[in-house]
């Protein structure tokens, strides 16, 4: 049974595994890697200026929502005191100072001379 576990130990499979982690931090084959690893940080970098710009692009949203909003308030209150102004009743209150006053009689129709 020994002999199975000295034979296991020198086994390359098995120091190749126990081993292989250390062939990854060795000079060289960081620096194959580094590429990669450029690659890892533009697209970290792409992400966050994603996140950023998403952000920007609702709060700019959210502002013209806001503003057409206030605009449709405005709107529907500059009608309601047209429709008020445009009143008969309020008509003749707003020309009376002007001398103008309401017709009591009907008005009279020209005819062209037949």
């Amino acid at each position: 049974m020994q002999e199975q576990e000295n034979i296991e130990e020198r086994d390359p499979k098995v120091e190749a595994k126990a081993t292989g982690w250390k062939r990854w931090l060795n000079y060289q084959s960081v620096v194959k890697q580094v590429p990669f690893f450029l690659f890892l940080a533009m697209l970290a970098v792409l992400y966050i200026f994603n996140g950023h710009y998403a952000d920007k692009t609702i709060r700019n949203i959210n502002r013209t929502a806001k503003e057409v909003k206030e605009l449709k308030y405005e709107y529907v209150n500059v009608k309601s005191e047209l429709m008020f102004q445009s009143k008969p009743s309020e008509l003749i209150k707003a020309v009376e100072p002007l001398g103008l006053k309401e017709l009591v009689q009907a008005p009279v129709v020209l005819k062209d001379g037949e």
